[in-house]
């Protein structure tokens, strides 16, 4: 049996420095000057560590403006979308109201149709309310999300009804049971959740270049492919650009990667 633990132990380690390679040649190749990048055969580690694609990068372009508006349409979205999601799983899971089931099988249903589907009526909606080059037009239409409350809808049922029916013959109100004690209980799931919508959302490359008509209302995402677009022969901005754009998931998911495998594991031990 050890044995065995031995060699799935080293199969792991090895598909998972294969996972990373990338990312590394990624950060490696930031801190190389573009004629070193093309350099064969290629160096594992820069000669020297040069930062002047950094500095190109935020001299140049807005960068640091590209950082906040993906921090800010991110963020604001997950956050907004996580409260949305967390409220219609609570209402799904614990209240009873008229066409429940029918509403949980259209939310079901929703999650099987692709954006992409939807995106013109969409775009058509956002022109009407002349919302082109804005936040809310980056916002608002990723609110709602028939995933996250599907998610979460399985973490609130799986908390006893016991709970709930002793906080309200304490005298707690709807929204206190939902608040102090079943969110609480659900955090696993929440940032699961969280990290998986910052993710969607961060990426979110097509509906973002629709709605961005400005440099400055581009994200990191828009900001970076408009790099690999224009006719510069520095291929270490663009690599410098592509790095700057993965930092922040990784930071996401090392601060909730905690939260995120236990929301992704729930469930799958019976205790």
């Amino acid at each position: 049996m050890e044995k065995f633990d031995l060699i799935s132990n080293i199969i792991v380690l090895t598909f998972a420095v294969i996972s990373l390679l990338p990312l590394y040649w990624l950060i490696t190749n930031s801190f190389k000057t573009s004629s070193e990048i093309y350099q064969m055969p290629p160096s594992i580690l820069p000669a020297k560590l040069y930062w002047g694609n950094f500095k190109e990068l935020f001299d140049g372009q807005p960068a640091l403006r590209w950082m906040f508006n993906s921090f800010f349409v991110s963020f604001t979205t997950t956050a907004l979308s996580v409260i949305l999601s967390a409220s219609a799983a609570y209402a799904f899971a614990k209240l009873h109201f008229k066409g429940k089931k029918i509403f949980f099988m259209l939310l079901i249903a929703s999650i099987m149709i692709p954006k992409e589907t939807f995106i013109v009526p969409l775009f058509k909606i956002i022109v009407a309310f002349n919302w082109i080059d804005t936040y809310q037009a980056m916002i608002v239409p990723n609110l709602a999300t028939g995933f996250g409350t599907f998610m979460l809808y399985s973490f609130f049922k799986a908390i006893p009804d016991s709970l709930r029916e002793s906080a309200k013959l304490d005298g707690a109100s709807e929204w206190m049971i939902f608040s102090k004690l079943m969110l609480p209980i659900a955090k696993p799931g929440i940032g699961a959740l969280f990290i998986l919508n910052f993710v969607t959302v961060w990426n979110d490359y097509l509906w973002q270049l629709l709605m961005a008509r400005s440099k400055e209302m581009n994200t990191l995402t828009t900001g970076v492919a408009s790099l690999q677009q224009a006719i510069n022969p520095n291929i270490g901005l663009k690599v410098a650009g592509a790095a700057l754009a993965a930092l922040p998931m990784i930071i996401v998911f090392i601060l909730f990667q905690k939260y995120f495998t236990k929301g992704m594991t729930a469930g799958a031990v019976k205790e």
